[in-house]
């Protein structure tokens, strides 16, 4: 199914092929494996679909991909069934705020000592180095 939208889009066979595998999740060497074609061949089939399906990246071919896509799921008895594709806009909307707190006292934090006393990494009155709380320094 994905790969007659993509040849419809005008992607040749190997184009479209190429785009599957990659929408998959497979690297470039996976790929390249698959197809018995070397890397710089399957980046020169990548170049050409992002220039004919308009995207930048590898992330947004994958995007415009995936309402097109059957994901296979196996039920209890191992039979693969297919399952289609949910659409984007089904997925939760909104924000959600969350707040980073350490205990009060010298903590390290992924080789940085934000200082005694600080218990809030998420903004408040800063007014020094970005760790709300604490007057002076540098984070750097």
């Amino acid at each position: 199914m994905l790969r007659d939208v993509l040849i419809s889009k005008g992607l040749s066979n190997r184009e479209a092929e190429v785009a599957e595998l990659v929408t998959q999740g497979l690297s470039n060497k996976e790929v390249a494996n698959r197809l018995f074609v070397t890397e710089k061949t399957v980046k020169f089939h990548l170049t050409n679909i992002y220039k004919k399906m308009s995207v930048k990246s590898r992330a947004q071919l994958i995007v415009w991909c995936l309402p097109h896509m059957s994901f296979i799921e196996k039920d209890q008895t191992g039979t693969a069934q297919q399952e289609p594709a949910r659409a984007i806009n089904q997925m939760p909307v909104g924000q959600q705020n969350v707040t980073n707190t350490i205990p009060a006292g010298n903590q390290t934090i992924g080789g940085i000592n934000p200082g005694a006393g600080n218990t809030d990494l998420g903004g408040g009155n800063n007014t020094g180095n970005g760790f709300g709380g604490n007057t002076g320094g540098s984070f750097y």
